[in-house]
């Protein structure tokens, strides 16, 4: 096509309309009237007014883009913000191309500013090979107008006619292609008559400058006395043509972003995440499935939050025989006519007759990886039955930019939103056809640290970081925190005592009952007690650390401080006693593990260190270093994980952590080293805090599968822990080390209901799981159920017999009714062991036939010879 016709075209505007169906439900694509080729025309100006631009685009920042008049606003005047075109890209392979688009300066001072770019951003990639990093982290070619009416190209600066930039312009880039690299004209038109302002001619381009993604541009570096909250620009009329792009609608996101689900006792809970489209009156959402005969048919509508642009759907009794195929369907009224845009799933019939149950494990999330394409795709392999995403789903500078800690408030909330649904965009995939459990942690809430004290408000009087973390509470809005805990839990069963806590924050806190696995979730930052509010002044806390080297916190061990709280024990409590829906084993989940394994350096006072700390060659023993007293570690307070610890040892109960970016696997102590249950502690899956455990013992024999460092312990707060396996970040040659070198990965608890089997597997990113020998040292490894109380036995009671295809629940209470264990057996001839003698009360259960019998004062024997038989 001749290069004059090609730009008559699109500023003509003269393109065919495409045929197929399923592009022409989204009205932003024209069928280039050439083989193989496109035009793509933006749709702003038949959609209503919002704070999102549609499925099409992703904004940097999210809360800096919206649409107004059929015009898109950058809502800001700032430095590096973007729109980026998601369905298409332009390859390595050479592309003739045109774009242009018609531009308003909405800034009344912009003439002031010294430095900026007003256009486009073109031949954007990312640190990775994806175009959803190119749209989050991308560079490329900026070409547009500086505020004083210059042209930028790349690192090229253009004098024009222009004194300054003018209140209106079209931009059209037109990139010819010649032999290896691009011959690029840049024109400057009024949008109003088509005049010419200004045109450049002949500039030459790499193709590396211009392969990548395409996005609008408004980017200002201003001083200190300029005002950024006042909007750049309005967008509109954007086009690209081209003989030999392509368009990629499978790269939309939204307006539907993604689904998570739980099914608990036959209730049926799942959120639907939604873009920001609350503004569109007349919009409706409805969860379908599909009839007899195959037809959707919708089951419920739904109404979206309006901060957390989330919709929970929830049905009881809700059984299926087999998978069951779902969407979300939004309904969203345009100009002319009603689109409809759908996001499919699957819920998962729960697998009660399957008899291994595998539970995927992950947690802290930076965007190092982003989007993680690799997690999905190596998880699938494993095919687990639960994921489990276990608190740090992001952190508070993922996607740049920071964090938005105080502003207009839906600001803030756009702000969450655009770190969480790059959660989702990575990760979704896992869990659209399986049921996850979520639950956020500090940085979820834009905390380093946080210690809830039951919801109190922070101190954040002299500003937000160390001083008011220390003041406990929460830093942000509580109407902010629900929305983070609604759009990340709200698909959890329902919590076990919903009544707020102070400033009306809700719980999560709950029992989830799937597959004969028992779950209880813990909330166990919320109830904390803030160190410095409960320690002497003389501790010098700065952020949850000690400052004063002569204060020994090992003295305080029976402080007046919780971790857990009232509220969570008494849930416990009650949860161990709990073993309906056929529940076979008992899990606990929460974000941290109940111990402090991290060590640091000598000298070291804080966890500061850890990111610029040397990574050990692989095989390398690291010395000099010493325990840790990081309070925002579930080590501390002493008391507090005593009790936790000693709770839900009475249920056999496995944990499962998150949080401490450090895999390992490690048995409790309370009176004696190992006589408490085990723990997991999955890896992180992008790094920003590579710690690690490096104990002062004899390192002569220590080799990178053998490590030295196994073996019984006590943590900087006394508590006992035995550690049988962690993988430490180790230098392994790889780039970017960011990544390679940080001990990453995820996790799998196999929980094998027929033999009462808990098998933890760990594995390294960037592997594939299916090969042998591929995991972190020392795993899998695997323990049975009443290794989670291998307290040794004082005396037994007598021996419980019985047949038939049914296996009781056990449940031995001490004379003054208080709860010793109580376990779901699995072979006759069960004898319970005590660990004191004296008299004792058996309550024998089996809930799927309704059968309960007590048997009172049974005297606890060195050598029990009385045997109990059930006859059902």
């Amino acid at each position: 096509m001749k290069r004059r016709n090609y730009l008559k075209t699109i500023l003509m505007g003269a393109v065919a309309p495409c045929i197929s169906p399923s592009v022409l439900a989204n009205s932003t694509f024209r069928s280039w009237p050439y083989e193989n080729g496109l035009s793509f025309n933006s749709n702003w100006h038949n959609w209503p007014n919002m704070k999102w631009v549609g499925p099409e685009y992703w904004g940097n920042r999210l809360q800096d883009w919206l649409l107004k008049d059929g015009k898109v606003i950058c809502d800001i005047t700032d430095k590096n913000r973007s729109l980026h075109l998601l369905p298409i890209q332009k390859p390595e392979k050479l592309v003739g191309f045109i774009t242009s688009v018609a531009i308003d300066v909405l800034n009344p001072n912009i003439e002031n500013i010294d430095e900026g770019c007003l256009g486009v951003r073109l031949g954007v990639t990312g640190p990775n090979e994806d175009y959803r990093s190119a749209a989050v982290f991308g560079k490329g070619t900026p070409i547009g107008l500086t505020p004083k009416g210059k042209l930028i190209v790349g690192n090229q600066v253009f004098d024009t006619s222009l004194n300054t930039i003018p209140k209106q312009f079209g931009l059209i880039v037109e990139a010819i292609p010649s032999i290896d690299s691009y011959t690029v004209t840049v024109s400057l038109t009024n949008p109003q008559d088509d005049a010419l302002f200004y045109k450049k001619e002949s500039i030459a381009l790499s193709n590396a400058q211009l392969t990548g993604n395409f996005s609008l541009l408004s980017d200002f570096k201003l001083n200190k006395e300029q005002n950024s909250a006042v909007p750049s620009a309005a967008f509109s009329n954007w086009h690209i043509a081209s003989e030999d792009l392509t368009y990629k609608e499978n790269h939309f996101f939204g307006p539907i972003c993604f689904t998570q689900y739980t099914l608990n006792k036959g209730k049926l809970k799942l959120t639907a995440q939604m873009a920001p489209i609350e503004e569109i009156n007349g919009h409706s959402i409805h969860f379908q499935v599909k009839d007899d005969i195959g037809k959707w048919k919708t089951l419920q509508s739904g109404n979206m939050d309006y901060e957390g642009r989330s919709v929970i759907f929830s049905f009881t009794d809700f059984e299926m025989e087999q998978d069951l195929p779902f969407r979300i369907s939004v309904d969203i009224p345009l100009e002319h006519k009603m689109e409809t845009y759908h996001y499919e799933g699957t819920i998962t019939k729960e697998p009660h007759d399957k008899n291994e149950i595998r539970t995927a494990v992950f947690s802290c999330n930076f965007h190092y990886g982003f989007p993680d394409a690799d997690i999905p795709e190596n998880v699938s392999k494993l095919n687990p039955d639960i994921i489990l995403f276990l608190g740090d789903q992001f952190y508070e500078a993922t996607g740049g930019f920071g964090a938005m800690f105080k502003g207009e408030f839906d600001k803030m909330c756009l702000d969450y939103l655009r770190k969480w649904y790059m959660f989702g965009w990575s990760y979704r995939d896992l869990y659209r056809h399986k049921p996850c459990a979520i639950i956020p942690d500090d940085h979820d809430v834009y905390h380093g640290n946080i210690w809830g004290e039951e919801g109190e408000k922070a101190d954040t009087s002299k500003g937000f970081g160390a001083f008011a973390q220390d003041s406990g509470g929460y830093k942000m809005p509580a109407k902010w925190v629900n929305m983070v805990q609604r759009t990340q839990t709200g698909h959890l069963p329902d919590a076990f005592n919903a009544s707020p806590v102070k400033q009306g924050i809700g719980v999560y806190y709950t029992h989830w009952n799937y597959a004969g696995i028992s779950f209880a979730i813990l909330e166990d930052r919320k109830f904390k007690s803030a160190p410095k509010n409960v320690l002497p002044k003389s501790a010098q806390v700065n952020n949850g650390w000690i400052m004063n080297d002569d204060f020994d916190i090992k003295e305080y061990r029976n402080l007046d401080a919780d971790l857990l709280g009232k509220r969570q024990h008494e849930f416990l409590d009650e949860w161990t006693l709990d073993w309906s829906n056929n529940a076979q084993m008992k899990v606990v989940l929460s974000q941290t593990n109940f111990a402090t394994l991290a060590t640091l350096p000598e000298g070291a006072k804080t966890g500061a260190v850890i990111p610029s700390l040397p990574i050990p060659k692989k095989g390398e023993y690291i010395k000099g270093d010493h325990p840790t007293v990081d309070m925002d570690s579930n080590g501390w307070p002493a008391i507090g994980r005593d009790l936790a610890v000693k709770t839900i040892r009475k249920a056999f109960a496995f944990h499962i952590a998150g949080d401490q970016h450090l895999a390992s696997f490690i048995q409790y102590g309370l009176g004696e080293h190992s006589d408490s249950g085990y723990a997991f502690a999955g890896p992180a899956i992008n790094n920003i805090w590579p710690r690690r455990f490096w104990p002062n013992v004899d390192s002569s024999q220590h080799t990178y599968e053998n490590p030295a460092f196994l073996g019984q312990h006590v943590d900087g707060f006394g508590n006992k822990m035995t550690v049988h396996a962690v993988a430490n970040p180790h230098d392994t040659g790889k780039e970017p080390k960011v990544l390679h070198n940080r001990a990453v990965g995820y996790g799998m608890v196999t929980f094998n209901k027929k033999k009462r089997t808990i098998k933890t597997e760990c594995w390294p990113r960037f592997v594939d799981p299916t090969i042998p020998n591929s995991q972190y040292p020392k795993w899998p490894i695997t323990v049975t159920q009443e290794d989670n109380y291998p307290r040794k036995a004082v005396a037994w009671l007598p021996k419980i017999e019985w047949t038939g295809n049914f296996n009781p629940v056990l449940k031995i209470f001490d004379m003054d009714g208080e709860l010793v264990y109580a376990i779901r057996t699995k072979t006759s001839g069960y004898t319970p062991k005590v660990f004191e003698k004296g008299k004792y009360q058996i309550e024998i259960n089996i809930p799927e036939l309704g059968y309960k019998k007590v048997h009172d004062n049974l005297k606890a024997r060195e050598k029990q010879t009385k045997i109990i038989r059930i006859i059902v």
